[in-house]
């Protein structure tokens, strides 16, 4: 966490709601810490399986897409040869797009390796996030974003509806974006980084309190 920028560039003036942040991120913050702390844990074995569970969220459930993970873990995926589509399709763990969803997973295991390389060599968060989004398809800046906090990485605004949503409510940007092309994408994280500095609360860990007021759980 760290302190407010220079007056000129954080707009004090419109945000709202600071106090009531505050108070809620602290009934919370143990929680939350924690899930960050797992985060930081996850061994370079488990990189894949979020790497695919950030390939199947996009416009499907955050829950179904782990069950599919899970399924796709415990038949040896990637290690067998298999077609990913079978385990998105079912009932119980059913993803949208599960066919073009299946493609994707089976390139992220071709191209994983050369992956695996980049997380290794000691690149930033943002130099990596940039890499994935130009060279693993089915990965554009939120799910690169989500994929590298998963993995420990820190400061990468995950942009999804519930964090607009709630930057919306507190004034860190006027209206939500009907799309977010690269330039726009990076300009709300600025500001979002801002505001994280104005209250006091590291990025990372209003984006688990964003999604805990709106699902009700600190998820992944």
């Amino acid at each position: 966490m760290g302190q407010a920028t220079n007056s000129s560039r954080v707009r004090t003036h419109a945000y709202v709601g600071v106090a009531e942040l505050q108070s809620d991120f602290l009934l919370q913050k143990n929680a939350i810490l924690q899930r960050l702390e797992e985060f930081a844990s996850v061994k370079p074995a488990e990189y894949f399986y979020e790497l695919a569970y950030c390939l199947l969220t996009p416009q499907s459930s955050a829950i179904n897409a782990g069950r599919a993970v899970e399924k796709l873990k415990a038949a040896g995926f990637p290690a067998r040869e298999m077609e990913p589509a079978e385990f998105l399709r079912q009932t119980d763990s059913y993803v949208r797009f599960h066919n073009t969803k299946g493609r994707r997973l089976k390139e992220a295991k071709e191209k994983f390796p050369e992956i695996a390389s980049r997380l290794r060599d000691g690149r930033s968060g943002a130099d990596l996030r940039e890499w994935l989004v130009r060279n693993v398809k089915g990965l554009g800046w939120k799910e690169a974003s989500h994929f590298l906090r998963n993995i420990g990485h820190r400061d990468l605004a995950i942009l999804d509806r519930h964090i607009l949503r709630n930057l919306k409510r507190h004034g860190v940007i006027h209206s939500l974006p009907t799309t977010l092309t690269p330039r726009r994408y990076l300009s709300i994280e600025q500001k979002f980084l801002e505001f994280s500095r104005f209250v006091t609360i590291a990025m990372d860990e209003l984006d688990l309190l964003f999604w805990s007021r709106e699902t009700g759980e600190i998820l992944k």
